[in-house]
C-alpha cells in the first residue's frame, strides 16, 4: 500500500516515519521547500528521541520519500493523511484554513478513490466540512471517504506511542474505509492494540475529550497542591493516595507550575468554543483552563516571596521546554514565568538541553548558559522548571559554591525536600512544606 502524509510537522513526520517502519510506502508532502530539502538530507527540524534514525532508515530502505508536489502525493496514495496545523483563533476556535486548503489541493488532483484521513486535531464537524470542500473542488465526481484517525502522541515518547499505542481510533462511514485503515494498522494486531471503530464526529470528539480530561487532572492536583501549602499537607502523598484508587489512576497527578505544550491549552480552548457555539457551556473545561492561568501567576508570586523581591535578583532557570525530551516551547510555563520575572527587573540565567537557542530568540532577555552549573553561577535562587533527567542528580556541594544563596525552587517536585535541606539548601516546592534555612 502507498500512503501520503500532508504536513511534515511533528505529527506528520512521526506518522510517516512510523508507517514506513511498518513496511508501508510513504510520501511526505509539505509546501515548505526548505523543510523538505532538510528532510531529504536527514535533517529533522525538531527534537524527538529516535526520529532522526527512523527517518534515515525509511529513506535508505526507499519506503519514505519527500516532496513539495501535492499532485505527486495525491496520485500515488490510496490513503492521504492530513497532518497540518490547526492553530487557535482569537476566540479560541481552531483555524481550519490549512486543512481546507489541503482538501482543495487533494480535490483538484484526484483521479481515483481515496481515503482522506484527518490526523490533525480538529473540532467535531470538520470531517463533514472537509467532505463538502473536496466535493466542491473536484474537476469531476470521484468517490472518496473521509476518516478521522486522531493522534495520541506524547512529545518525547512519540515513536513508542505510535508503535505501541493504548488504542487506535478510526472514525469512518464506510466499510471500505474501515477495512483500509485496519489493514494499515495490521502490525499492531500482534500486540492486541484495541481498535475503536466509530463514526467521524465521535472520533473527532474523542481526542478533545481525552486531552480536556488530562488537563483537568493536572489543574485539579495543582489546586490541591495550593491547598496543601495552606494546611501543611504533602501533595505528593495526597496524589499517591488518590492514584492507588484504580478508578482515578496516578498519571497526570503531578503538581507543578501548570500545563503547556501544543495540545492541552489549544484543545481546551477549542472545546470550550465548540460548547459555546452549540449552546452548551463546557464548565469543567473552562475551570481547568482558568486554574492553569492562575497557577502560572501563583508561581511568579511564589518566586517573588522566596527571593524577597524580583528586581535586581538573579535566577538560574533549569528547563525551558514545556516538558522534557522535546524542544517544544509552545505555551511553555518557563517562558510565561520568565517573561514576568524579566518584566519586574530580574536577571535570568537559563539552560535547557534542547530548547535553549529557540527560547533565547523567543525571550531575548534570557542569558544562555552552557549547563545547569553555569546557570546557577551567581544566582540568588535556582529554579527547576522542566524535569529533564540531568536535573535530577545535581551536585549540591558544587552548586553551593557557585550561588549567592543556596536556595532551590523545585517547581516539578523532583527532589526529596529533606535531602536538599540536609545539603544546606532552602528547598521550596509545590504543595509540600518548605525545608531548610530561610536565609543563607
Amino acid at each position: 500500500m502507498h500512503i501520503s502524509v500532508i504536513g511534515t510537522g511533528y505529527v506528520g513526520l512521526v506518522t510517516g516515519a512510523c508507517f514506513a517502519e511498518f513496511g508501508v510506502n510513504v510520501t511526505c508532502m509539505d509546501n515548505d521547500a526548505g523543510r523538505i530539502e532538510r528532510l531529504e538530507k536527514g535533517d529533522v527540524p525538531f527534537y524527538e528521541p529516535g526520529i532522526n534514525e527512523l527517518v534515515a532508515k525509511g529513506v535508505k530502505e526507499q519506503r519514505l520519500g519527500f516532496t513539495t508536489d501535492i499532485a505527486k502525493a495525491v496520485d500515488k496514495a490510496l490513503v492521504i493523511f492530513i497532518a497540518v496545523g490547526t492553530p487557535p483563533r482569537e476566540d479560541g476556535s481552531a483555524d481550519l484554513s490549512f486543512v481546507e486548503e489541503v482538501g482543495k489541493g487533494i480535490a483538484r488532483h484526484m483521479t481515483g478513490y481515496k481515503a482522506i484521513v484527518t490526523k490533525s486535531t480538529v473540532p467535531v464537524g470538520t470531517g463533514e466540512k472537509l467532505r463538502q470542500v473536496i466535493t466542491a473542488h473536484q474537476k469531476s465526481p470521484i468517490r472518496f471517504d473521509i476518516v478521522s484517525n486522531p493522534e495520541f502522541l506524547r512529545e518525547g515518547s512519540a515513536i513508542e506511542d505510535f508503535m505501541r499505542p493504548n488504542r487506535v481510533v478510526i472514525g469512518a462511514d464506510s466499510d471500505q474505509a474501515v477495512a483500509i485503515m485496519k489493514d494499515l494498522y495490521r502490525p499492531l494486531y500482534l500486540i492486541e492494540t484495541p481498535i475503536v471503530v466509530t463514526d467521524v464526529p465521535t472520533a473527532e470528539l474523542i481526542k478533545y475529550a481525552s486531552n480536556a480530561f488530562l488537563a483537568t487532572k493536572i489543574s485539579f492536583i495543582n489546586e490541591m497542591a495550593n491547598l496543601c501549602e495552606r494546611v501543611g499537607a504533602n501533595v505528593n502523598l495526597v496524589a499517591k493516595g488518590m492514584g492507588l484508587d484504580h478508578r482515578i489512576g496516578g498519571k497526570f497527578l503531578h503538581a507543578g507550575p501548570g500545563f503547556g505544550g501544543s495540545c492541552f491549552p489549544k484543545d481546551l480552548a477549542a472545546l470550550i468554543q465548540t460548547g459555546e457555539r452549540h449552546g452548551h457551556p463546557m464548565q469543567i473545561a473552562s475551570a481547568a483552563s482558568k486554574v492553569n492561568e492562575v497557577q502560572l501567576k501563583r508561581m511568579v508570586a511564589k518566586i517573588r516571596e522566596t527571593a524577597g523581591g524580583l528586581k535586581g535578583k538573579t535566577f538560574g532557570l533549569l528547563g525551558l521546554s514545556f516538558k522534557p525530551n522535546t524542544n517544544d516551547l509552545r505555551e511553555a510555563p518557563a517562558l510565561a514565568i520568565g517573561k514576568d520575572l524579566l518584566a519586574e527587573g530580574a536577571v535570568i540565567r537559563a539552560y535547557d538541553p534542547a530548547a535553549l537557542d529557540e527560547a533565547c530568540r523567543t525571550l531575548p532577555g534570557l542569558k544562555a548558559c552552557r549547563d545547569a552549573y553555569d546557570a546557577a553561577d551567581g544566582a540568588d535562587v535556582l529554579i527547576i522548571m522542566t524535569e529533564w533527567n540531568q536535573f535530577r542528580t545535581l551536585d549540591f556541594d558544587r552548586l553551593k559554591g557557585l550561588m549567592k544563596k543556596p536556595v532551590l525552587m523545585d517547581l516539578r517536585n523532583v527532589y526529596d525536600p529533606e535531602r536538599v535541606a540536609a545539603a544546606g539548601f532552602r528547598h521550596v516546592s509545590v504543595g509540600r512544606p518548605s525545608q531548610g534555612p530561610k536565609s543563607a
